[in-house]
């Protein structure tokens, strides 16, 4: 095994994340991606020097940052008020208006003079001196924050390809840093697209700081655009947000940065990666996103029945579970549009999850808290460092770190040295082990960041858990456990389970892939990762045997979009049925298996608890305040049997959302809100203990 260096690529290339989808924007899956990109490498793009401008000679090295901030492309301005005013929204809210009042001349005036005020809080004319300004202060600050700021090459290359078809260009930003409304808008405008116009949350700005930040390019939404829909002020004021600029994400907390920014400058420098994703056509998305939507249940039509053992069948639907916040905009949106949106935003999030690196504190939590609880050898550690990087690479997710193994596990380890312990043995090597206590759950926040790597294959290793524990002992050994058959019906069936339990936000599964397409993908990953071995059944026809396959007299292909006949698609059923998998035998099994079941144990384990405190907890109450409940509840809990990792309030709230959308509790409208109440199936102490056990059974450790 090499320990001597990690290196962030397998062989030549390092993988390439951030691709749009195939299904719901083919053409600009192809169109927009560079055929070269895995050559193209990074830049920096906080490093400028002479050759960066015209000019040339010693002054202008000493000058060079103040003559590329000169040097930048500002856009003109363009006259913002007119245009939306003959918008169609604007039009038609001032035909309303306008319909049986008098003086009807007098409403185009008062309704202009409304648009101006809404587009004055909205958005200014960026400064071009001030843009320059800013710019120039910018790299100077950067520099002194960090020793660079990479970029790929080739996902810039596709943005400025996409910019060349004339369409407007809208980012959406995953809140990674409290830099981000300073660092993108930079690096943007540093890489030749013009001035971005960033969202910011006027809650977090005082008015001065506001009229500076729309001076540079700043949005805001307009008090109004919140408002109840049968408010006048509410619709023009949407209208207006529709016609100018629409943000689709708020950034919060912007007066934190400032704040800070006095602490980060005196901390050792160091390097931040900008990821961007391949750009799509939103009119393409909008057209062949629709012919995906298909029929879809409740969750508590879906999985309910089968927690109470009232069936066994799991319906062939969709499940329907939409988390995307309720706002005063997306509200004004059809049923339809809402749909569109919410979507979307799934689209959005799993792209954006699957662009960001995973660093070494990630991998390194994941480790101690999931496969080596109770300690582990340094030695041993750095080979296990090594093949986790190493498999997350094989996974198609990028890293953000390289270096020498011995160096990056140490420099690592400093790094989580307020929860980690360093214990020197006699031997001369070094035990690693996890400081008990509430840090516990600071490894479990970093270790969430690799669980999309290998969440398929921890869906499927908690659905086999689930399966065996129906046959053998849970306690039992490796080798008992691997006699039994498993078949690729029980295996689907229990994926499925698993995934209508688990969160969407969580799972990341894009709105156009089915659950059973994502069924056999998690059946593949097992098979490919060795965990499962195909085992042919005696008396079936084996999979590769086809010497014994008759040719039928009859043709096996179909024109299109001819059903008429369906033989060859029942055999293809039927081959299906009689697949069975066995555990494999591999000495490395039983702990990747293992530590597979671990990655999901926090998140289930809330659950379990959640079901635990159904009893105890006082209903009814607010959402919040039963969250804030449940939450301490965790805590209490946490400190009796040590699992730190539960005591999180954000596994309290998607228990409680869970547990909402399963039928477990009820909300109810009353005069302080709406309010939630334990539902009468879910009153008897029977039912509870049926909830959690059908929870426990995919939890394995």
């Amino acid at each position: 095994m090499k320990l001597e260096a990690v290196t962030p690529f397998l062989g030549k290339y390092r993988p390439f994340v951030g691709r749009c989808c195939q299904t719901c924007t083919p053409k600009s899956w192809e169109s927009l991606f560079h055929r070269s990109i895995m050559d193209l490498g990074f830049c920096n793009v906080i490093l400028v020097k002479e050759e960066n401008t015209r000019f040339r000679g010693w002054l202008v090295r000493k000058l060079c940052y103040f003559l590329w901030s000169l040097e930048q492309h500002i856009p003109t301005c363009w006259d913002a008020s007119q245009k939306v005013m003959e918008s169609t929204g604007v039009q038609n809210v001032i035909s309303g208006r306008a319909s049986g009042v008098a003086g009807e001349g007098q409403v185009p005036s008062l309704v202009k003079k409304d648009v101006q005020r809404i587009l004055g809080h909205i958005q200014a004319p960026p400064h071009p001196f001030l843009l320059r300004l800013f710019s120039w202060v910018v790299l100077r600050f950067l520099n002194c924050l960090f020793l660079n700021v990479q970029l790929h090459k080739g996902h810039m290359k596709m943005v400025h390809k996409a910019a060349q078809t004339g369409s407007p260009l809208v980012l959406l930003s995953t809140h990674k840093s409290l830099l981000d409304g300073i660092l993108l808008p930079f690096v943007l405008l540093s890489q030749g697209l013009g001035v971005l116009r960033v969202a910011w949350d006027p809650c977090a700005c005082s008015p001065i700081f506001r009229a500076l930040l729309r001076k540079l390019g700043g949005l805001f939404l307009p008090p109004e655009a919140n408002l109840s829909l049968d408010s006048s002020e509410g619709v023009l004021a949407r209208a207006v947000v529709h016609a100018a600029a629409a943000p689709l994400r708020l950034w919060t907390r912007t007066l934190a940065v400032l704040r800070s920014l006095r602490g980060w400058c005196f901390g050792p420098r160091i390097c931040v990666r900008v990821h961007l994703a391949q750009p799509f056509s939103l009119q393409e998305y909008t057209i062949n996103s629709r012919s995906c939507w298909g029929s879809r249940q409740t969750l508590e039509q879906l999985l309910q029945p089968i927690v109470l053992g009232q069936s066994t069948v799991v319906p062939d639907t969709e499940k329907e579970q939409e988390w995307t916040p309720i706002t005063g905009p997306l509200l004004a949106l059809k049923e339809e549009d809402q749909l569109l949106v919410r979507r979307l935003s799934r689209h959005i999030l799993n792209a954006s999850v699957a662009s960001s690196a995973v660093m070494s504190t990630a991998i390194m939590a994941t480790l101690l808290l999931f496969k080596h609880q109770k300690g582990v050898y340094l030695s041993q550690l750095l080979g296990e460092f090594s093949w986790l990087t190493e498999e997350t690479l094989l996974r198609g997710f990028d890293v953000g770190f390289s270096g020498q193994l011995r160096c990056l596990v140490q420099h690592t380890l400093s790094l989580l040295r307020a929860h980690v312990a360093l214990l020197r043995i006699h031997q001369g090597d070094l035990l690693v082990v996890t400081r008990p206590g509430p840090g516990l759950m600071h490894l479990a926040h970093l270790s969430a960041q690799l669980l999309p790597a290998f969440l398929s294959e921890a869906v499927g290793a908690c659905a086999v858990r689930a399966l065996l524990a129906s046959k053998v002992p849970p306690e039992g050994p490796w080798e008992l456990q691997g006699i039994e058959l498993l078949s690729q019906n029980e295996l689907y069936r229990q994926v499925l389970l698993l995934l209508h339990l688990l969160p969407q936000d969580m799972l990341l599964l894009q709105p156009c892939q089915s659950s059973y397409c994502y069924c056999q993908e998690v059946l593949d990953r097992l098979i490919q990762c060795g965990l499962l071995v195909a085992e042919e059944t005696p008396g079936s026809r084996q999979a590769c045997d086809t010497g014994r396959q008759r040719l039928r007299a009859k043709l096996l292909w179909k024109p299109s979009g001819d059903f008429t006949d369906s033989d060859s698609d029942s055999d293809g059923f039927e081959d299906a049925e009689g697949r069975y998998f066995r555990l494999s035998q591999q000495s490395r099994c039983p702990d990747f298996f293992l530590f597979l079941c671990r990655l999901l144990s926090p998140l289930l384990k809330a659950f379990v608890q959640a079901a635990t405190f159904l009893h105890q907890g006082q209903l009814p109450d607010t959402e919040s305040g039963y969250v804030e409940q449940l939450f301490q509840f965790l805590q209490a809990t946490a400190q009796e049997d040590g699992f730190y990792e539960c005591a999180d309030p954000s596994l309290a709230i998607k228990a409680v959302w869970t547990f909402r959308d399963l039928g477990v509790l009820q909300e109810t409208p009353s005069p302080a809100g709406p309010m939630l109440r334990l539902s009468p199936t879910f009153t008897s102490r029977d039912n509870q203990e049926k909830l959690e056990q059908f929870i426990q059974q995919f939890i394995c450790g």
